[in-house]
């Protein structure tokens, strides 16, 4: 039985500079942003996580899209 991919949802995870790490490295955290739609442009969502990093005091490090899908079977017919 053929298998179908249905797209579910995805997150947008924004990796940031937070302070210095012990080692002297940059401290990286992470927030996510869920429920975001899986057929969003990519550039937009890179614009938007720019635009909302230019209102903070950490510079972004990294932007991540991780995509959610569910494998059904194809129904037979």
């Amino acid at each position: 039985m053929p298998i179908i991919d249905k797209p579910l949802t995805s997150t947008l995870v924004l990796k940031y500079e937070d302070g210095v790490a012990p080692a002297g490295g940059p401290q990286i955290k992470q927030k996510s942003l869920n429920f975001v739609k899986p057929d969003a442009d990519h550039e937009a969502l890179h614009e938007v996580a720019a635009a909302l990093f230019s209102l903070s005091e950490n510079p972004l490090n990294a932007v991540i899209l991780r995509d959610s899908t569910e494998l059904v079977e194809e129904p037979e017919e």
